[in-house]
């Protein structure tokens, strides 16, 4: 059977008086946050992002990796290996987790959940716990077979927290800053509506 490459793939029709269902869900929605996040890294080899959610939802904390304040960012040494340890990474960058803890928006993260691009390394575990955070949720468990990533999974077990792998319901999430001005109501219905878009506001 003979393919036309030039046929036109047609779009699914939206129906705007109906609730959208490809909407996300609250899983996907904080592991994206993360991941989001994890943006602002500067590490040049592993961006990681924490997103710490409450119980009601709510976002309360939000961290990536990165070195501390008040070290600029060009003279810190950003590489993993080096003859010299002051000259690599390892001794300086605070890791997602801490920098979620550290940047909480409420007065405690007691029985709150993070959702965490990778598995915590033990000294991460060891926030986690101290912090009161009761489950973690992370993408990646990719250095499983390392010690410093077994010991968290012991202190974990230990302390009662909850660790599970994040399944994800599809493999990307694209942010289209351009959906927003997309299915512009024609009929006035709303104040929004009725805005002349080539209007500029007057100070």
């Amino acid at each position: 059977m003979e393919q036309n490459n030039n046929a036109q793939v047609s779009k699914p029709e939206v129906n705007l008086n109906k609730k959208r269902e490809d909407y996300l869900e609250w899983p996907d929605y904080f592991m994206a946050v993360a991941f989001l996040s994890a943006q602002r890294s500067k590490d040049p080899r592993t961006q990681v992002g924490a997103c710490i959610v409450n119980s009601e939802k709510k976002i309360v904390g939000i961290g990536y990796n990165g070195m501390p304040n008040g070290c600029h960012d060009d003279e810190m040494p950003w590489g993993r290996v080096s003859d010299d340890i002051l000259d690599s990474k390892k001794l300086f960058v605070c890791h997602a987790e801490l920098n979620a803890v550290l940047n909480k928006n409420s007065a405690d993260v007691k029985n709150c959940t993070i959702y965490v691009a990778l598995f915590p390394c033990n000294e991460c575990a060891k926030i986690v716990i101290q912090s009161g955070i009761k489950e973690v949720i992370y993408y990646s468990d990719k250095y499983k077979d390392v010690a410093e990533f077994k010991a968290s999974k012991i202190m974990f077990d230990k302390a009662g927290i909850i660790y599970r792998q994040y399944k994800p319901s599809c493999d990307k999430i694209v942010i289209d800053f351009t959906k927003i001005d997309s299915y512009r109501s024609v009929d006035a219905s709303t104040v929004d509506d009725l805005k002349d878009p080539t209007d500029t506001p007057t100070s």
